[in-house]
């Protein structure tokens, strides 16, 4: 009688992937364990320097959080890393300049009917620069789908990946002509006056020319004004994804484009309207931006376009609170890295964030692994 051979379990091999994995998680708990010695040494020795740093971190990171929402969406609906979405960011820098410094747009009430109150004028002309920066830069990301990317929809990842980097090439290099915006730093003129305190022994107004004494910690009222907007274009986009027709089409786009198109969903008006909202937040980034850091260029949009990115993967790119938490993390590694390593570094420190998250868990923090559709 013949014996019957056991099944030999297949040989263990060693994945690359898994030891890059954890040759990754080894790096990550030795800058984790550094990161945790220098804050504590300086939480200690001044901690009022450390607390300037994390309000800092906090309004970086808001303001990524703007840009990062255009990137995860667009991804979640058509798989597109858009990277001229930097780019759309720079346009309203440049739009709002321009309205305000040459046609006084955010005085526009008070001009029209000289007996309109200062304040108000300044809040309604303000909301209006910020409105026409928003319109345009969603006319320019519209054109953009259409132009560039509708007619790749069905090509491979990769024609429509080197598509959106020409794009961000052409609007960074055409803007850098002399008759556009040209090469030079340009003074932002902010269309109201950001008003600054400092905490010490009290809440203090900071005014004009003075210096703030030492170990005080400053805020200013664009700080409040970058988290406010940042929460309420949250909730406002929570509510259009989960609460209206429009958001249901989106969320039944990104599972399945030809069941959604059976169904009776108008799939490239959807992601039309989706390369629309995401670029109409990256416009509210780009104008509180320039209030805040009040010097724009044309390539002004290249290392926060690519440090949103680096956000949104790290939160799980396709996730709306993941993109949200993700800037958080990366405003105040960056703010945290110029504080107590130097300025340079802060850019290597998010892009070494998107090397680890790449090696440690590729889907980020709230992402989740793609499902095969039945």
């Amino acid at each position: 009688m013949q014996s019957v051979s056991k099944p030999q379990k297949p040989p263990v091999i060693v994945s690359p992937n898994s030891f890059l994995a954890w040759i990754g998680k080894i790096f990550l708990l030795v800058i984790g364990l550094f990161a945790v010695y220098i804050l504590a040494i300086n939480l200690f020795d001044k901690p009022y320097l450390f607390a300037q740093n994390v309000i800092n971190g906090i309004q970086l990171g808001f303001v990524y959080a703007l840009i990062a929402l255009g990137y995860t969406m667009v991804y979640g609906i058509v798989k597109l890393i858009n990277f001229a979405h930097g780019d759309v960011f720079m346009v309203s820098a440049f739009v709002s300049f321009f309205a305000v410094e040459r046609f006084a747009l955010h005085q526009w009430p008070q001009r029209l009917f000289p007996g309109f109150n200062p304040s108000l004028s300044t809040v309604i002309g303000t909301v209006t620069t910020i409105l026409l920066s928003m319109v345009i830069c969603v006319l320019l990301a519209i054109t953009i789908e259409r132009v560039a990317y509708k007619p790749l929809r069905e090509a491979p990842r990769i024609a429509a990946l080197i598509t959106a980097i020409g794009v961000s090439f052409f609007l960074e290099y055409f803007g850098l002509l002399n008759f556009v915006f040209s090469a030079r730093y340009i003074p932002y003129q902010r269309p109201f006056e950001v008003v600054t305190w400092y905490i010490k022994d009290g809440i203090h107004l900071v005014e004009s020319g003075v210096t703030p004494p030492d170990g005080a910690i400053t805020i200013s009222n664009i700080l409040i004004i970058i988290i406010f907007a940042t929460i309420l274009v949250q909730i406002f986009l929570q509510y259009l994804v989960r609460r209206t027709k429009i958001g249901i089409a989106m969320r039944a786009t990104s599972f399945d484009k030809p069941t959604a198109r059976l169904m009776g969903i108008q799939v490239d008006k959807v992601i039309s309207f989706t390369f629309a909202i995401g670029a109409s937040f990256a416009a509210l980034g780009g104008v509180l931006y320039a209030i805040a850091y009040p010097s724009i260029r044309t390539l002004m949009g290249v290392y926060p376009g690519l440090k949103a990115f680096v956000a949104a993967v790290l939160g799980g790119i396709g996730s709306i609170p993941g993109a949200f938490v993700g800037a958080l993390i990366m405003g105040q590694a960056e703010a945290m890295t110029s504080g107590y390593i130097s300025t340079p570094m802060r850019d290597a420190i998010a892009f070494s964030i998107l090397i680890l998250v790449l090696l440690i868990k590729p889907t980020g923090i709230f992402g989740e692994p793609e499902k095969e559709k039945a």
